[in-house]
């Protein structure tokens, strides 16, 4: 099997491939928005989708808004979003711990996304912000007096991340009694330019190091989020569709689904990527494999108006 692109379908197919779904599941980062730039005609896709009668959820891996941060950004990007049509993993990190009954405290490596979700649970944390080594190394290792109230270690995007805070998180995870969550696994983000974008999972992968320990990961492609969406919303999954740019998270979170899958080429995921994927399918049981991709989301909008 290859992944076929959208406007490479004929009309009867590309009919045959709206008609197949009800419920559209949509990364953001990539897809909808490059950081604070739209992505342009992906607004007026998702608005002919739900003009079509097709119930659109926003599914992102970020860490470092609210759920309520994120329906503002979609506002200010021309998307039309509800709170409860958002899923966010600094999000999931708090619905996480309260399914644990958790009661004591979390040490956050990330971001105020975060621990303003923890807030909403009545979830006590400490860690945020900068936490800069003064002074030797040395001393300050002999120095550190871990909380004992810390029950949790909350791994995200951690702008001010450093040695002090590494050094921290490891300590904490020597009691196997304490939680190691990882809000998502991206090891890049996509970048508004050619230069590389690190993202999430080299932070928890760096702490895993540290700690000989791996994280629970909640978001995309991972069990958690999948028990959640699946859930929440209700979802048949032959009659929903799972569109991304990023064929390790996106794609695998739909192929575990049985979602029918969408890549686009706006974000991580590149051309030649799609290519090494068509000469590789044949031979290669394990490969990812999307049924569909295109070059933008706005090809999807481009086929409607012209069927």
């Amino acid at each position: 099997m290859t992944t076929k692109k959208i406007t490479s379908l004929s009309k009867d197919e590309f009919k045959q491939f709206l008609e197949s779904f009800d419920v559209v599941l949509s990364d953001c980062d990539g897809v909808l928005w490059k950081e604070t730039e739209v992505i342009e005609g992906s607004p007026e896709t998702v608005n002919k989708f739900k003009q079509l009668g097709k119930k659109f959820f926003y599914i992102t891996n970020n860490n470092t808004k609210t759920r309520p941060e994120f329906v503002e950004k979609c506002k200010e990007l021309k998307y039309d979003a509800t709170m409860e049509e958002i899923v966010c993993t600094s999000f999931l990190a708090a619905v996480y711990l309260k399914e644990q009954k958790f009661a004591k405290k979390a040490y956050v490596v990330g971001s105020v996304g975060i621990t303003k979700e923890l807030e909403t649970e009545g979830i006590k944390h400490c860690g945020i912000g900068p936490d800069i080594m003064d002074g030797d190394e040395v001393e300050m290792v002999k120095n550190f007096k871990p909380d004992p109230e810390v029950g949790a270690v909350i791994v995200g995007f951690d702008k001010h991340f450093s040695f002090p805070k590494l050094m921290k998180a490891a300590t904490y995870l020597a009691d196997p009694n304490v939680h190691f969550i990882g809000t998502n696994c991206d090891t890049e983000r996509p970048s508004p330019n050619t230069n590389r974008f690190p993202g999430t999972g080299c932070f928890i992968q760096t702490i895993e190091s540290a700690s000989n320990r791996k994280a629970v990961l909640l978001g995309k492609p991972e069990p958690f989020l999948i028990e959640y969406i699946v859930k929440k919303y209700n979802l048949n999954p032959q009659r929903t569709l799972m569109i991304g740019d990023n064929r390790d998270t996106d794609i695998l979170l739909g192929k575990r689904c049985g979602f029918k899958t969408l890549l686009v080429l706006t974000g991580i995921t590149t051309q030649s990527d799609v290519d090494a994927i068509n000469a590789t399918a044949a031979n290669a049981k394990d490969i990812i494999v999307p049924d569909y991709y295109a070059d933008q989301l706005s090809d999807v909008l481009t086929m409607i108006n012209s069927s």
